[in-house]
């Protein structure tokens, strides 16, 4: 089997190089923007360096996907945030030029990565499943542009078995310092995270769900050997309250409304001195909570991580300093 990975030297596409190789009948080919080397986890792997991004991208692409039995499609840019026209470039048009290609490559599968952010706004008192509405938080771009995606999706179903898993916030140790870059810049140090931080302040309904990135390779393993076709919510138990994220950083939780806590985002924005827009806090509080019975009763996928530990295991990461060896940017 050759799988083609989009974005292969990100997050997730790091866990899923790592998770394929125990696959020996799996050929895998990376794309991004820049060769990463052979330094694990890219060990094995065939690249082909394409910006996505650009203009006549198609092409390449499509020589790239010739004989694919499936194209795992991961390539996004979370920053530059401040430049909604290179995000959207690459986010939108590039996932379309990565459609196109494939549609005439002649690829039987596609797996697009989706996430909890192409949902429309939701309550945090229930879950919903795949059937949610993706139209998702518009003052949010990063969410504007994965419901583009999807909407986008539909114009090639007719050529391509689609599957579009919708994962909550994806976390590993090894992204520590892709997080904290892409989030907080240099306003919060990383040695702050070795060390107990006695109050956080976030709003009651500040409420997430988490995944480990090995599980979210897990279930792309799985979505490719069954070519399970449609959306696939994945999040592990359990739901993470603000008090159980300030329990993970050794503190206890203040509530605060979460317009003061948005009104700081926008104002260190705008400063620059950080590099998350409020988008991202509208985000959190909007987005809905995700049932993932689908994947676990039809893939029979389990996460072996629970919520808490993969929220652990990144907070280690930043303290410590993790990342991906050799990983350039996408």
């Amino acid at each position: 089997m050759k799988v083609v990975v989009t974005g292969a030297t990100g997050n997730v596409g790091t866990a899923l190089l790592r998770r394929l190789a125990d696959e020996p009948d799996v050929e895998v080919h990376g794309i991004s923007r820049r060769s990463p080397g052979d330094a694990p986890p890219y060990r094995g792997v065939t690249w082909t360096p394409i910006d996505i991004g650009q203009a006549g991208a198609e092409e390449p692409l499509a020589v790239a996907f010739e004989k694919a039995d499936a194209v795992v499609h991961l390539a996004w840019l979370i920053q530059p945030a401040r430049d909604e026209r290179l995000t959207y470039r690459v986010n939108v048009a590039g996932s379309g030029r990565v459609f196109a290609a494939a549609a005439d490559a002649g690829v039987p599968h596609l797996v697009h990565m989706s996430s909890v952010g192409a949902y429309s706004p939701g309550s945090k008192d229930r879950r919903v499943d795949e059937s949610w509405p993706t139209r998702g938080v518009t003052s949010s771009f990063y969410s504007r542009h994965k419901a583009a995606v999807e909407h986008l999706l539909t114009q090639f179903e007719s050529r391509l078995l689609i599957s579009r898993p919708r994962p909550g916030l994806i976390l590993q140790s090894d992204a520590g310092t892709e997080i904290r870059d892409y989030f907080l810049g240099g306003l919060v140090p990383k040695a702050l995270f070795r060390h107990r931080i006695p109050v956080l302040p976030l709003p009651r309904d500040l409420v997430l769900q988490f995944v480990h990135a090995d599980d979210v390779a897990d279930a792309l393993v799985r979505i490719l050997r069954q070519r399970l076709p449609g959306a696939v919510n994945l999040v592990a138990d359990p739901v993470v309250t603000p008090r159980a994220l300030a329990g993970a950083l050794g503190g206890r939780h203040v509530a605060v409304p979460g317009g003061l806590v948005r009104g700081a985002a926008n104002v260190s924005w705008r400063l620059r001195l950080q590099p998350t827009p409020p988008g991202w806090v509208d985000l959190a509080l909007k987005s809905p909570l995700l049932d993932a019975t689908r994947a676990r009763a039809e893939l029979g996928w389990e996460p072996r991580h629970d919520a808490e530990e993969a929220l652990r295991a990144l907070l280690r990461g930043i303290g410590e300093g993790d990342h991906v060896p050799g990983s350039p940017a996408l």
